[in-house]
């Protein structure tokens, strides 16, 4: 006899927290999702300096609730989970805890380490706490993006912003609560893709329910509405935020969803090929708006043609992408002298003096390249671990493709654009800033449910 698991039906189960969300930890983790990412706008105007950050009060605040809910149910809080993701985390973590031993600022590797930390912790217990209502996480990661969406979209019209900000006239690069337009652009197309993908799930349900019995399920068309409506407040944010950076992930990581969405890869390349030749055809027919041509070309260019920063000459329009090259350059020259184990973790920014380029005295938090940062941090071994890391984790949401459930295998290919959008915009930035590794621990526990439920269809198939 053949038994089959099936974690959703044709109506989304929502379960008891659709009714009793607020007295949740729920509630708590999305309050920290939406409210984590105001901590650099807090750092920069508050008037004071309180003993624990936005993000550390609401983890806090979270992680209790969290317990008090346990308890409560009488639920063992120190269970434990055969779970790969958990277990990637954890070797991940014990790679980079090898960094404190060449650290020359502990502090400052023991606050990245713990980033890493908190991840496995979400995925931990998020994937113990979480399996029916997985798609509240969901609701919480774009309630979050959505939020942010809304005040970029209000700086970019006018609401604020600094005189180098300025574009196309009399707008303002949107930089949301982040205070720099290309991490806000990076959160805002690392979402994007869940967005698309949920939104598609419920198109395909509704059409499928319309055929069966000639209606149309209320929810479902709620659902698609604010799917569609976090969809065009992320994409049009992402490109107010005016980052070619967030633009290039976002055009590769709309290219593994369309591939990948499909159950058959043949539609999904013809598709994405199809949409390829498209935007290519604009391009060169010179229907794309000239903006946003001349912002690709010229960083492009710029890119490929300087090896060397010493001694080339900037000005407004390549400012940026020299300042960018020469912290790639001060990034290769930390790790030339600790090639094996790095500096430790955090320490780019301590020990940027000793090998910054003249000129550049700023050292900006990171590389503005996350790979050739953790190579300078981390040294090969680090930077292998990170690359091994994001390997299997893709290879574990590709795996979800069979999922029973249309609208989980729909969220699972849209994890796989968030990855492929971390990857991409890797190379011009960090995402890892102003607690943005909440919102990446939330997704990777969201992987880690799909991935169990996942396993136990196919072992009782089996």
């Amino acid at each position: 006899m053949t038994v089959t698991l099936r974690p959703a039906t044709t109506r989304p189960r929502w379960g008891a927290p659709a009714l009793g969300a607020p007295l949740t930890p729920l509630a708590a983790l999305a309050a920290l999702l939406i409210l984590a990412p105001l901590r650099a706008l807090i750092a920069t105007e508050a008037n004071i300096a309180p003993p624990l950050s936005i993000g550390q009060a609401l983890l806090l605040l979270y992680l209790g609730c969290w317990l008090l809910q346990r308890l409560a149910q009488r639920k063992a809080v120190l269970a434990l989970d055969r779970n790969p993701i958990l277990l990637a985390l954890l070797a991940i973590s014990a790679v980079f805890s090898l960094g404190a031993w060449t650290s020359h600022s502990l502090s400052s590797w023991l606050n990245e380490w713990l980033k890493w930390l908190l991840m496995t912790a979400f995925v931990w217990h998020l994937s113990l706490s979480v399996e029916r209502n997985w798609r509240w996480l969901l609701f919480a990661l774009l309630m979050s993006a959505a939020a942010n969406a809304l005040v970029g979209l209000y700086i970019f019209f006018g609401g604020s912003g600094a005189d180098h900000l300025v574009i196309l006239g009399g707008h303002f690069r949107a930089f949301g609560t982040f205070g720099q337009p290309n991490p806000f652009g990076g959160f805002m197309g690392l979402l994007t893709p869940l967005a698309a993908t949920g939104g598609v799930s419920q198109m395909h349900a509704l059409a499928r329910e319309w055929r069966r019995h000639a209606q149309v399920d209320k929810l479902r068309l709620l659902l698609l509405m604010a799917y569609g409506a976090a969809f065009l407040l992320l994409a049009a944010a992402l490109i107010a935020s005016w980052s070619r950076g967030a633009w290039l992930g976002f055009a590769v990581s709309a290219a593994v969803v369309l591939i990948t969405l499909p159950r058959r890869l043949f539609y999904g390349f013809s598709l994405a090929l199809a949409i390829a030749a498209l935007a290519g055809g604009l391009w060169l027919a010179g229907i794309l708006p000239n903006a946003i041509v001349n912002r690709l070309t010229t960083a492009a260019t710029d890119l490929v043609t300087v090896a060397d920063v010493r001694g080339v000459e900037f000005y407004p329009w390549n400012y940026a992408v020299i300042e960018r090259l020469a912290h790639w350059q001060a990034a290769v020259a930390m790790a030339a002298d600790h090639p094996l184990f790095g500096l430790g973790l955090g320490n780019y920014e301590v020990l940027y003096e000793r090998y910054r380029l003249i000129n550049w005295e700023d050292a900006l938090g990171h590389a503005h390249n996350l790979y050739l940062n953790m190579l300078a941090e981390t040294g090969a071994i680090g930077l292998l671990a990170y690359s091994c890391f994001w390997l299997g984790i893709f290879r574990l949401t590709w795996s979800i493709r069979r999922h029973p459930d249309h609208e989980a295998r729909a969220i699972a290919m849209g994890l796989l654009g968030c990855w492929s959008y971390i990857a991409v915009h890797s190379v011009f930035d960090n995402l890892y800033v102003n607690n943005l590794f909440f919102h990446i621990g939330v997704l990777l526990a969201l992987l880690a449910v799909l991935h169990r439920q996942t396993h136990r269809t196919l072992t009782l198939d089996a």
